[in-house]
């Protein structure tokens, strides 16, 4: 099936930043930031962001590829150090390249299965190496059978459920007032991601500005957005919320009333209100919490997304009843066949589950994204790459309508309203 592997160093959709750095204060400079990386592996708060695109000849002469890509805030929550192109594609031709041209390609999910268990140097490789690998790895077979990867996956995991498009969350990093209006004006289904990730700049220190903000949004929504459009509101705030509170559970719960009420009739997600530094720590916190807001009657989701790392960590955030909603952040999960499994296991326990990732992805890691949310039919997608809006957004949007209406043409239940 694989008559050559080969590989391109190329850029991703946003950058890498020291979250930790950003949380301890370090101040804007333009677009970059001043101040001393604080995480291994940074040479400054603010990197530009590196991808590797693995391709693929065919013996037909298609050619397949994915994308390796990692988060914006590597090194953080618990995930892998900061990703380096072209130290990382030395692995790509001393493991994975004779792996996939040796390899008996039996079927999409073993390959992605026995991918996982490649070592080098006793170590498994790269999150984001196994995240690109795995999209060449599907695309191959999408090329081979002359399906989309939609279908693949279906056919892989036995799935059969009417699909339809799945909502799409788009995120406005830092400019969190214009691109809100971008949302608005398409009409987007979660919106706007806002990008909490500082006490004294964004949130306030009893909240007072995620307060005003989300006012003013409620406001943007009604005026720009017509009749008939209710879209989610979604804000991640980076564990904000727990520092200027101080942990108090009973404090964060009233407060996370008031941001509902505030947004009333629009649906309020909360992601990441706190960040405990450890999973064990996250889930007990996150538990509490969830509990409190039950006992009070408030509706505001609670998403988790820091510690949820690993297919198992998902399944022990769902078991401990942590969490309303998921984010299933995809390069950090590694193999796709991962985000795959997450979903299906969230929809089997009722729990949202958000298909994200990271603003520093590519188009290409984006487009398959877009193929597992429409296989396993998640309850949303993040518009990606890049902060910009529109660029993300299209790259989702016209990828998952491409897709339906081949899949409809093909005669699959399709709803493509």
């Amino acid at each position: 099936m694989i008559k050559d592997a080969f590989y391109s160093i190329g850029l991703s959709g946003f950058y890498f930043d020291d979250q930790r750095a950003i949380k301890a204060g370090a101040k804007e400079d333009g677009f970059a930031y001043r101040g001393v990386p604080l995480t291994s592996g940074y040479e400054a708060v603010r990197q530009k962001g590196e991808s590797i695109s693995v391709m693929l000849f065919l013996d037909d002469g298609q050619i397949a590829f994915g994308d390796c890509a990692a988060i914006q805030y590597s090194g953080a929550g618990g995930r892998e150090p900061l990703f380096k192109a072209r130290d990382l594609a030395k692995d790509l031709e001393k493991v994975v390249f004779p792996f996939l041209m040796n390899e008996k390609w039996s079927s999409f999910r073993e390959m992605c299965q026995k991918l996982e268990d490649l070592r080098v140097n006793g170590k498994k490789l790269h999150t984001a190496i196994r995240y690109g690998v795995s999209q060449v790895i599907l695309d191959t077979f999408a090329k081979y059978y002359k399906k989309t990867m939609t279908e693949i996956i279906r056919d892989e995991y036995s799935l059969n459920f009417e699909i339809k498009k799945v909502p799409i969350f788009a995120q406005s990093g830092d400019e969190r007032y214009i691109n809100a209006d971008k949302m608005i004006l398409k009409r987007v289904d979660v919106l706007p991601h806002a990008l909490i990730n500082n006490v004294e700049t964004k949130l306030g220190w009893r909240g007072e500005k995620l307060i005003e903000y989300l006012g003013w949004l409620k406001e943007r929504v009604r005026i720009l957005g017509g009749d008939n459009y209710y879209p989610v509101f979604h804000i991640d705030v980076y564990g904000t919320i727990g520092i200027a509170f101080q942990y108090n559970v009973d404090e964060i719960a009233e407060y996370l009333g008031r941001l509902e009420k505030i947004c009333y009739p629009y649906k309020l997600r909360i992601e990441g209100p706190v960040d405990m530094e450890s999973k064990e720590l996250q889930i007990e916190f996150l538990s509490k919490l969830r509990k409190k807001l039950k006992e009070k009657g408030i509706k505001v989701d609670i998403v988790a997304d820091e510690w949820c790392n690993s297919l198992n960590d998902i399944k022990d955030f769902i078991k401990a009843e942590a969490v309303d909603m998921i984010q299933i952040k995809t390069p950090v999960l590694g193999s796709i066949h991962n985000s795959i499994e997450a979903v299906l296991y969230c929809k089997e326990n009722n729990i949202g589950a958000y298909l994200g990732g990271s603003c520093n992805e590519t188009d290409r890691s984006a487009q398959v994204s877009v193929h597992v949310a429409l296989a396993t039919q998640a309850d949303q997608i993040l518009a990606k790459p890049g902060m910009g809006v529109d660029e993300g957004l299209m790259i989702v949007y016209n990828e998952m309508m491409r897709t339906l209406r081949i899949l409809k043409r093909k005669g699959l239940n399709v709803i493509d309203d």
